[in-house]
């Protein structure tokens, strides 16, 4: 993994690497002490798969449970039905890049300006590579890389949990929260957003000529812009300062809250080993910082020294990115995301400290205000689906383009079919999708939506058009076995005044051959 910020560096001194290489497993097993499942925590962003991928997936970390399930639970087990769960979380990845080779600019191939991750003064050419080819090679091996390792810390696994299980759980509003930084009083602020969050980051570069890096100038254009939503007041622009705000998320109440005052602290203890949920994306040296306040607290107040914190990343509520004092003055992506100022890190390390004081010595924590449930208000902007439709005189699930009558390995399978909306129903705990092997007059599911090796597409056929087409890919590598095989498509057509139906099409049998 490769750090990417240019601020970390200057202050790890007292660190090998300026990222956490750590991984740390939980182990699970059975009163008979059989493997059930485990957690892994290792800090690297999801993005792999780049901006530019139109495809929902788990990226890295969706991979690697999927290795990890499909090694415990058998290769012919399908994903997610198999008895062992693997859970591949985040940590504090906030400026964790898995695109390990660096940030290049894609029109000349040099590296891009180190400082403000530019190219010819330009966010939109600079884009972090590898360690693969293409997004999906970078993602597997990234995702291998993390399997490979948590497999080996599960294996290895020898310190036994004993102890209490407890948690500690406050909701805080953050806007305002006093605390002591260097000797004065200061406090952190209603949340806005900074110049630099909209230049992106080298794993998904922003637009405009927004760059990051830039804690000086601000564009009379993009101020009348933001003042045309909401004036930030001078209150404001001193205590996010020296962030310029270009969006004054805090102080901007229409139609309702643009981002969260109120966010959720929370510990659980298994015996010796602590989970920090924290509500945001702690950079590497926020989390370290936090990981040794907590642990200096717990310590003292009672537990053993040794005491394991993890940090759980983007837990409960998301409140963007959790920056360092001095990486919020550098204000790259990370700092100007930092919305709740630049003594936010303090402010959480001021909170969690309180909770492991209380969670060692037994004592009650306050609960705090909850924030308001707004899930009724929220306004829906996707158009509702009228009617499905299929084209050319067919049905739903009626197949578009066939498969080929043979493939020879390794081999990509594309079919496609006359389809209903996925909207109409998201398959939860389905698939969209099978890939079917025969064997003596019978067809076993081989393959899932889940499967890494299948995609699924779905798109209409015109903007204003009923009829869609739902495209299925097998990307059939050289592993897969010999013989006669057919892709189905499931899903849920909208027919005009009802209420959506279920369908389903098949594919002509097709052989594949090594």
């Amino acid at each position: 993994v490769r750090n990417k910020g240019t601020f970390v560096a200057r202050f790890s001194f007292r660190y090998e690497y300026n990222v956490d290489k750590q991984m740390v497993v939980l182990k699970m097993v059975d009163a008979e002490g059989q493997g059930i499942g485990m957690i892994s925590w290792f800090a690297v962003h999801g993005t792999s798969m780049n901006n530019t991928n139109s495809l929902l997936s788990g990226d890295n970390k969706g991979l690697a449970s999927l290795l990890m399930e499909r090694h415990m639970n058998g290769n012919d087990t399908i994903f997610g039905r198999g008895s062992f769960v693997a859970a591949f979380a985040q940590s504090n990845e906030g400026d964790v890049s898995p695109n390990t080779l660096g940030a290049f600019c894609v029109d000349t191939g040099k590296p891009c300006d180190f400082d403000h991750s530019t190219c010819n003064n330009r966010t939109q050419n600079c884009i972090g590579r590898g360690p693969g080819k293409d997004m999906f090679e970078s993602t597997y091996i990234i995702g291998n890389n993390q399997f490979t390792k948590g497999l080996e810390l599960y294996e290895s696994a020898k310190i036994i949990l004993e102890g209490p299980v407890d948690f500690r759980q406050s909701y805080v509003n953050m806007t305002n929260v006093p605390l002591t930084f260097q000797g004065k009083k200061v406090h952190t602020c209603p949340p806005a957003m900074g110049y630099s969050f909209a230049a992106g980051t080298t794993d998904g570069p922003g637009a405009f000529d927004f760059v990051q890096g830039d804690n000086s100038s601000t564009s009379p254009f993009w101020d009348a812009i933001r003042d045309f939503i909401h004036t930030p007041s001078q209150e404001q622009i001193d205590c996010q300062a020296p962030k310029p705000i270009l969006l004054d998320t805090g102080e901007t109440q229409e139609p309702y809250a643009w981002q969260p005052a109120i966010v959720d602290t929370q510990l659980l203890r298994w015996g010796q080993f602590v989970i920090a949920g924290v509500p945001g994306e702690f950079t590497t040296m926020s989390g370290r910082r936090m990981r040794k306040a907590i642990n200096a607290t717990l310590q003292k107040s009672g537990m053993s020294d040794g005491t394991q914190v993890v940090i759980a990343g983007l837990a409960n509520t998301y409140s963007d990115y959790v920056a360092t004092y001095e990486e919020y003055h550098a204000q790259r992506y990370e700092g100007a995301s930092t919305v709740y100022g630049p003594h936010t890190l303090d402010a959480y390390i001021l909170l969690y400290s309180g909770l492991a004081e209380d969670l060692a010595g037994g004592k009650p924590s306050s609960k705090g205000t909850p924030p308001a449930n707004i899930l009724g208000d929220v306004i829906p902007y996707l158009r509702p689906v009228v009617f499905d439709k299929g084209g050319d005189g067919k049905s739903i699930g009626d197949v578009h383009q066939d498969v080929e009558k043979s493939y020879k390995l390794p081999a990509v399978v594309v079919v496609s079919f006359w389809a209903g909306n996925p909207r109409n129903n998201l398959m939860t705990n389905s698939t969209f999708l099978t890939v079917e092997m025969e064997s003596g007059g019978r067809w076993t599911v081989v393959r899932t939506d889940s499967s890494w090796d299948t995609r699924f597409q779905w798109k209409h056929t015109s903007e204003l058009s009923a009829e869609s087409l739902s495209t299925i890919e097998w990307h059939a590598d050289a592993g897969v076995s010999p013989g006669s095989y057919r892709i189905c498509h499931f899903g849920y057509e909208k027919p005009l005044f009802e209420s959506p139906k279920p369908y389903s099409g098949t594919s002509s049998t097709f052989e594949i051959v090594a």
